[in-house]
Protein backbone atom coordinates (compact mmCIF):
# COMPACT_ATOMS: atom_id res chain seq x y z
CA UNK A 1 0.00 0.00 0.00
CA UNK A 2 1.21 3.03 -0.95
CA UNK A 3 1.23 7.06 1.21
CA UNK A 4 1.22 10.35 0.02
CA UNK A 5 3.98 12.34 1.15
CA UNK A 6 4.36 16.09 1.46
CA UNK A 7 7.19 18.06 3.14
CA UNK A 8 7.03 21.75 3.64
CA UNK A 9 9.44 24.19 4.70
CA UNK A 10 8.31 26.31 7.45
CA UNK A 11 10.07 29.38 9.76
CA UNK A 12 8.92 28.65 12.89
CA UNK A 13 9.29 24.93 13.79
CA UNK A 14 7.37 24.79 17.13
CA UNK A 15 3.81 27.08 16.01
CA UNK A 16 4.24 24.68 12.67
CA UNK A 17 3.97 21.59 15.06
CA UNK A 18 1.55 22.40 17.18
CA UNK A 19 -0.66 24.15 14.34
CA UNK A 20 -0.43 20.45 12.04
CA UNK A 21 -0.90 18.47 15.51
CA UNK A 22 -4.29 19.87 16.54
CA UNK A 23 -5.26 19.89 12.65
CA UNK A 24 -4.22 15.88 12.42
CA UNK A 25 -5.63 15.33 15.69
CA UNK A 26 -2.26 13.45 16.66
CA UNK A 27 1.49 14.37 17.99
CA UNK A 28 4.38 13.67 15.17
CA UNK A 29 5.69 10.46 15.19
CA UNK A 30 9.01 11.94 14.93
CA UNK A 31 10.01 15.33 16.70
CA UNK A 32 13.50 16.62 16.05
CA UNK A 33 14.91 20.53 16.50
CA UNK A 34 14.63 21.01 12.83
CA UNK A 35 12.34 18.30 11.61
CA UNK A 36 8.91 16.72 12.32
CA UNK A 37 7.13 13.94 10.77
CA UNK A 38 3.30 12.52 11.07
CA UNK A 39 2.67 8.90 9.73
CA UNK A 40 -0.84 9.47 9.41
CA UNK A 41 -3.43 6.66 8.69
CA UNK A 42 -6.16 9.50 8.12
CA UNK A 43 -5.79 10.36 5.78
CA UNK A 44 -2.97 7.34 4.83
CA UNK A 45 -0.18 10.40 4.46
CA UNK A 46 3.74 10.89 5.38
CA UNK A 47 3.41 15.02 6.33
CA UNK A 48 7.14 16.51 7.13
CA UNK A 49 8.20 19.99 7.87
CA UNK A 50 11.65 21.13 8.36
CA UNK A 51 13.07 24.17 9.21
CA UNK A 52 16.68 23.97 7.71
CA UNK A 53 16.84 27.13 5.60
CA UNK A 54 14.93 25.97 2.19
CA UNK A 55 12.64 28.84 0.89
CA UNK A 56 9.53 28.51 3.35
CA UNK A 57 6.27 26.74 1.57
CA UNK A 58 6.11 23.14 -0.60
CA UNK A 59 9.33 21.70 -0.32
CA UNK A 60 8.21 18.60 -2.35
CA UNK A 61 5.73 16.06 -3.06
CA UNK A 62 5.92 12.17 -2.96
CA UNK A 63 5.03 8.40 -2.77
CA UNK A 64 6.24 6.23 -0.27
CA UNK A 65 6.10 2.54 -1.02
CA UNK A 66 6.07 -0.29 1.23
CA UNK A 67 8.48 -2.74 -0.62
CA UNK A 68 11.02 -2.92 -3.07
CA UNK A 69 8.81 -4.26 -5.69
CA UNK A 70 6.30 -1.19 -5.25
CA UNK A 71 9.49 1.04 -5.97
CA UNK A 72 10.32 -1.20 -8.99
CA UNK A 73 6.55 -0.79 -10.15
CA UNK A 74 6.40 2.99 -9.60
CA UNK A 75 10.06 3.67 -11.24
CA UNK A 76 8.47 1.79 -14.54
CA UNK A 77 5.42 4.51 -14.06
CA UNK A 78 8.19 7.21 -14.08
CA UNK A 79 10.23 5.72 -16.83
CA UNK A 80 6.88 6.35 -19.29
CA UNK A 81 6.82 10.18 -18.03
CA UNK A 82 10.59 10.83 -18.16
CA UNK A 83 12.91 8.55 -19.22
CA UNK A 84 16.52 8.05 -17.45
CA UNK A 85 14.87 8.37 -14.05
CA UNK A 86 18.00 7.38 -11.87
CA UNK A 87 17.92 5.32 -8.81
CA UNK A 88 19.41 6.70 -5.49
CA UNK A 89 20.14 3.81 -3.40
CA UNK A 90 20.55 3.37 0.79
CA UNK A 91 20.41 8.25 0.78
CA UNK A 92 20.40 9.56 3.78
CA UNK A 93 18.02 11.97 4.70
CA UNK A 94 15.33 13.86 6.82
CA UNK A 95 16.42 11.37 9.46
CA UNK A 96 15.42 7.94 7.63
CA UNK A 97 17.77 5.96 4.61
CA UNK A 98 15.93 5.21 1.69
CA UNK A 99 15.77 4.24 -2.12
CA UNK A 100 14.17 6.83 -4.09
CA UNK A 101 13.31 8.89 -7.44
CA UNK A 102 12.92 12.17 -8.39
CA UNK A 103 11.22 13.83 -11.29
CA UNK A 104 9.50 17.18 -11.95
CA UNK A 105 5.83 17.37 -12.75
CA UNK A 106 4.64 19.40 -16.18
CA UNK A 107 4.40 22.82 -13.12
CA UNK A 108 7.87 21.96 -11.77
CA UNK A 109 6.94 20.50 -8.53
CA UNK A 110 9.18 18.18 -7.47
CA UNK A 111 8.18 14.01 -6.52
CA UNK A 112 10.12 11.74 -5.07
CA UNK A 113 9.22 7.91 -5.09
CA UNK A 114 10.62 5.96 -2.22
CA UNK A 115 10.87 2.93 -0.23
CA UNK A 116 12.52 4.16 3.41
CA UNK A 117 14.86 1.36 4.62
CA UNK A 118 15.70 2.45 7.86
CA UNK A 119 15.87 5.52 10.56
CA UNK A 120 19.14 7.14 10.89
CA UNK A 121 20.03 9.11 13.70
CA UNK A 122 20.43 12.60 11.94
CA UNK A 123 18.74 14.49 9.53
CA UNK A 124 20.66 14.18 6.03
CA UNK A 125 23.05 11.72 7.19
CA UNK A 126 25.17 14.81 8.95
CA UNK A 127 27.26 13.18 11.71
CA UNK A 128 30.14 13.72 14.07
CA UNK A 129 32.39 10.61 13.41
CA UNK A 130 35.40 10.47 15.79
CA UNK A 131 38.55 8.93 15.16
CA UNK A 132 39.69 5.61 15.62
CA UNK A 133 40.44 5.22 19.59
CA UNK A 134 39.47 8.57 20.36
CA UNK A 135 38.15 9.37 23.31
CA UNK A 136 37.56 12.90 23.26
CA UNK A 137 35.49 15.65 21.03
CA UNK A 138 39.01 17.01 19.81
CA UNK A 139 39.63 14.31 17.75
CA UNK A 140 35.93 14.27 15.98
CA UNK A 141 35.24 15.04 11.99
CA UNK A 142 32.16 16.02 10.70
CA UNK A 143 31.01 14.35 7.76
CA UNK A 144 28.71 16.20 5.52
CA UNK A 145 26.38 14.73 2.90
CA UNK A 146 24.77 16.74 -0.19
CA UNK A 147 21.72 19.26 1.26
CA UNK A 148 17.88 17.44 1.76
CA UNK A 149 15.79 17.76 0.32
CA UNK A 150 15.07 18.09 -3.61
CA UNK A 151 18.14 17.86 -5.98
CA UNK A 152 19.10 20.67 -7.90
CA UNK A 153 17.86 20.87 -11.40
CA UNK A 154 19.70 17.92 -13.55
CA UNK A 155 20.62 16.08 -10.23
CA UNK A 156 20.18 13.08 -9.17
CA UNK A 157 21.24 12.84 -5.68
CA UNK A 158 18.92 14.00 -2.97
CA UNK A 159 17.23 13.02 0.28
CA UNK A 160 13.98 12.99 2.15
Amino acid sequence: MKRIHVHISVDNLADSIHFYSSMFASEPSVAKTDYAKWMLDDPRMNFAISQRGAQIGLNHLGIQVESDTELKQMQSRLESLQPGVQMEEGVACCYAKSDKYWLNDPSGIAWETFHSLDSIPVFGGTELHQQAGAADTANTTNIATPACCVPKTGQTSACC
